[in-house]
């Protein structure tokens, strides 16, 4: 692990991205991957937005955290909500935990409280920064680390993606990074609190995700396309 190579390299990914591609956003779930990726912008001083997707179904300490985030790096984060005229009829219907009892019911939770509530967000943007790693899950094995998404129209670019999980902690440790309470007490995946547990070590970090389905299922819907596969085209040339 060659931490200032590994550094070094997603620096010029943020950097070339960002200018080639304005205006930029970060989808943020205030987990760790995320909360790296916002250390650089900060530390580059990049014109890039950062968001939350608040679904209405997040843990006491997410909110929270977004607090810490806003004071450590004097950088806004914008909450994205469901529609209530789609969550309410939805609610109605199948009760507040459906997921639990249905794949299908829990995808249409998704496309609800997050899928709709991310076009709104990328809405006008034309690069998408995310926190995937390919090591995350069997559904990210091959993410690209810059692709154009046809599905939302821009760039998608995931800038640590061919990082372990040991190099997002050293850059923590080395620059005091402040990381979500949750990822202290087990949980290595931060998502809805219904749907989010924490693992044993040495587990799949996306085993706490939906843990009740089989784990090539285990998306949202935000990076998925009709293939079940992660959103690409086509990989783009980066500058390292």
């Amino acid at each position: 692990m060659n931490m200032p190579l590994r550094t070094g390299e997603a620096t010029q990914r943020l950097r070339h991205a960002v200018s080639a591609h304005a205006p930029a956003v970060l989808a943020s779930s205030l987990g760790v991957e995320d909360m790296v990726i916002l250390d650089l912008i900060a530390a580059l001083d990049l014109a890039v937005e950062v968001f939350t997707l608040d679904t209405g179904r997040l843990h006491d300490e997410t909110h929270a955290f977004i607090e810490t985030v806003r004071q450590r790096y004097g950088i806004p984060v914008r909450l994205y909500a469901p529609d209530a005229a789609d969550i309410e009829p939805f609610v109605a219907a199948h009760g507040p935990n459906p997921f639990y009892h249905s794949a299908d019911l829990r995808h249409a939770c998704c496309e609800l409280r997050k899928v709709r509530p991310l076009a709104r967000a990328l809405s006008g943007k034309k690069l998408w920064i995310t926190g995937l790693r390919r090591d995350q899950s069997v559904t990210r094995t091959d993410t690209p680390i810059l692709a154009q998404d046809v599905q939302h129209g821009l760039m998608k670019l995931s800038p640590l993606a061919d990082w372990q999980e040991d190099d997002v902690w050293a850059h923590v440790r080395a620059n005091d990074v402040p990381t979500h309470p949750l990822h202290q007490r087990g949980f290595p995946s931060i998502g809805c609190a219904p749907c989010t547990r924490a693992v044993m070590p040495g587990e799949d970090p996306r085993s706490g995700r939906w843990w009740w389905e089989a784990p090539a299922d285990r998306e949202c819907g935000i990076h998925i396309d009709a293939q079940g596969r992660v959103v690409r085209t086509r990989a783009a040339a980066v500058t390292n």
